[in-house]
């Protein structure tokens, strides 16, 4: 009898001792969230979102995600500021363009959250990731993406928070990705807006 307590002590370390080699917690428990401020927008993100330092100056800042489901490479979260930023439209067409037209899927939607208007775009297909210095333009074809990308156009200009990776972890992650900033939980409705896009 009094091994059972003993044994169970054992399991509960072991799941515990699990949840911090991996960087995610244990089933049915809570992930812990910290507030992180970049420029004049504070976020509450997972605490299992790495914060780095930003790859290049036009960033302010940067988080890896971990992979999810089969996935075997982490999503990046980053965030810029431009000041104006232009029309939404041409935003939107630029997101586009970073996707290869062939059965690339699109959505968008449109909103107010305390921080201001927002527009999140939601593309997925093979994704043309950059590579090396932003000057040189060059990208690598990316099959299997998947993007979330939002324009909040706040009272200090326009901020933007682009999540890129693999599918699976993507779509892991949106839910904590709307809740960061404060867009709303995607509506079913929106599913049947999803098309793919020429």
């Amino acid at each position: 009898m009094n091994n059972v307590p003993r044994f169970w002590i054992v399991m509960l370390s072991f799941t515990f001792l699990s949840a911090v080699l991996t960087g995610h917690p244990a089933r049915g428990e809570d992930v812990p969230t910290k507030k992180v401020k970049v420029g004049d927008v504070v976020m509450v993100v997972p605490g299992t979102w790495k914060q780095q330092p930003p790859s290049n100056r036009l960033r302010l800042a940067q988080f890896q995600i971990p992979p999810s489901g089969d996935d075997k490479e982490p999503a990046e979260l980053s965030v810029f500021n431009f000041g104006g930023g232009g029309a939404v439209a041409q935003q939107v067409d630029r997101w586009k363009g970073q996707f290869l037209p062939t059965n690339r899927q699109f959505s968008m939607e449109e909103g107010q959250i305390e921080l201001g208007a927002y527009v999140l775009v939601d593309l997925a297909g093979t994704y043309k990731k950059p590579t090396g210095p932003p000057v040189l333009r060059k990208t690598t074809e990316m099959p299997g993406a998947k993007m979330l990308v939002v324009m909040i156009s706040t009272k200090k200009g326009n901020y933007f928070l682009k999540l890129v990776g693999l599918n699976a972890t993507v779509s892991a992650a949106a839910a904590d990705f709307r809740k960061s900033i404060g867009v709303p939980p995607k509506k079913s409705a929106d599913k049947k807006k999803k098309k793919t896009s020429p």
